[in-house]
């Protein structure tokens, strides 16, 4: 072949490659139980939504997902069910969770784009094969191309600023509606990761509990997780006699009713939960090797996930851990953030994936190939 040839041919196939990049999108996609948040390489985050969704119990039809799904919460017609397809971070119902994926991916992508050439997504530690194949199944029926699994506690520590290159380790705790993930990384590896089916959800549903018990008062979801983002602290507020006036349907006459409830009784509440997260955390540290834990005790903890944003529990983790504990920025996009960088980083992705690339549209490239 003549060199002019070879040229002709270079720059044919760079000219495809930019083509491709226009009509298709590489994603990282964040499907939590209570969020799924997507970044575009090249576009930002473009998709943040509840991860629920509206079915008409009749017909089994889609009524409505995400954001439009949750604004139904609490107040949908009696023939509209809302479903949350998973649950403590894995796939509860399968059908769902194809559905769901399928209408943010489709959303997330740009107008020209038909499919997805790739997608690296995140899954909990210690996700099961099963679970595995549920997500890449989703992902088949969203028609994304290669898709790539990486645990999340790495993702989250990329997301949180730690170079991949870095040789100490590093403790990043993700708190998420569901779950909670200590994680222990060096040199874009996780040393060590555990994931607790516990995290900042299970305070909505303690504040239901206690309100109905010791106030007489049902609430639904939304005015739990208003009064969590309101009163709520995982240190000793400074205002304990704050309150707020929520409504909802007294027990015993079943009528409409409304309580003053004050930051002290949410405090209450939320001691239990947060408690077992530093628990959990305790735990996990405590089984690190001697080097790991001079590093982690230097460097601290980093905390990422949407869980770091209750008030408080940054200070909460340091006192009972003992170790320097900061939040990372935007915390709630750690994951997602580590994920998209991870395109950056073909030999890094290929050695942390946890499946084989999945080759669900087979005549598109992976990214050792891009």
């Amino acid at each position: 072949m003549s060199s002019y040839s070879f040229m002709q041919k270079t720059r044919s196939f760079m000219r495809f490659n930019r083509l491709r990049d226009l009509v298709s999108d590489s994603m990282a996609i964040d499907m939590g139980s209570a969020s799924t948040i997507i970044a575009v390489r090249g576009r930002g985050i473009v998709v943040d939504e509840p991860s629920v969704v509206a079915v008409n119990k009749i017909t089994g039809e889609v009524v409505a997902i995400g954001r439009e799904a949750q604004e139904m919460l609490g107040r949908e017609a009696r023939d509209v069910a809302l479903i949350a397809p998973l649950v403590d971070g894995v796939v509860a119902d399968f059908e769902r969770t194809q559905q769901m994926l399928d209408y943010f991916v489709r959303k997330a992508r740009s107008g020209f784009s038909q499919f997805s050439r790739r997608a690296i997504m995140s899954v909990l530690s210690g996700v099961t094969q099963v679970e595995q194949r549920a997500l890449l199944a989703a992902a088949e029926h969203a028609h994304i191309g290669r898709v790539y699994m990486v645990e999340e506690g790495l993702a989250a520590a990329i997301g949180a600023g730690i170079r991949v290159d870095d040789p100490h380790a590093a403790a990043v705790v993700d708190i998420g509606a569901s779950t909670t993930n200590v994680a222990v990384v060096a040199r874009g590896t996780i040393i060590q990761s555990h994931a607790e089916r516990i995290g900042s959800f299970d305070i909505d549903m303690a504040i239901i509990d206690r309100l109905r018990r010791y106030r007489g008062l049902i609430i639904g979801e939304p005015t739990a997780e208003r009064l969590k983002i309101e009163l709520g602290s995982a240190i000793e507020p400074k205002d304990p006699e704050r309150r707020l006036n929520v409504r909802g349907r007294d027990v015993q006459t079943g009528r409409p009713g409304a309580i003053d409830v004050t930051a002290s009784e949410i405090y209450i509440v939320t001691q239990a939960i947060v408690r077992k997260i530093a628990d959990e955390v305790r735990t996990s540290l405590a089984e690190l090797q001697p080097e790991v834990a001079a590093d982690i005790y230097d460097r601290g903890i980093i905390l990422t996930g949407g869980g770091a944003l209750l008030e408080g529990m940054a200070q909460y983790l340091q006192k009972e851990t003992q170790l320097v504990t900061r939040i990372a920025d935007e915390p709630r996009y750690a994951i997602v953030r580590g994920l998209a960088q991870l395109f950056d980083e073909p030999l890094l992705l290929r050695r942390v994936t946890r499946n084989e690339p999945f080759p669900l549209l087979g005549a598109q490239p992976s990214p050792m190939e891009s």
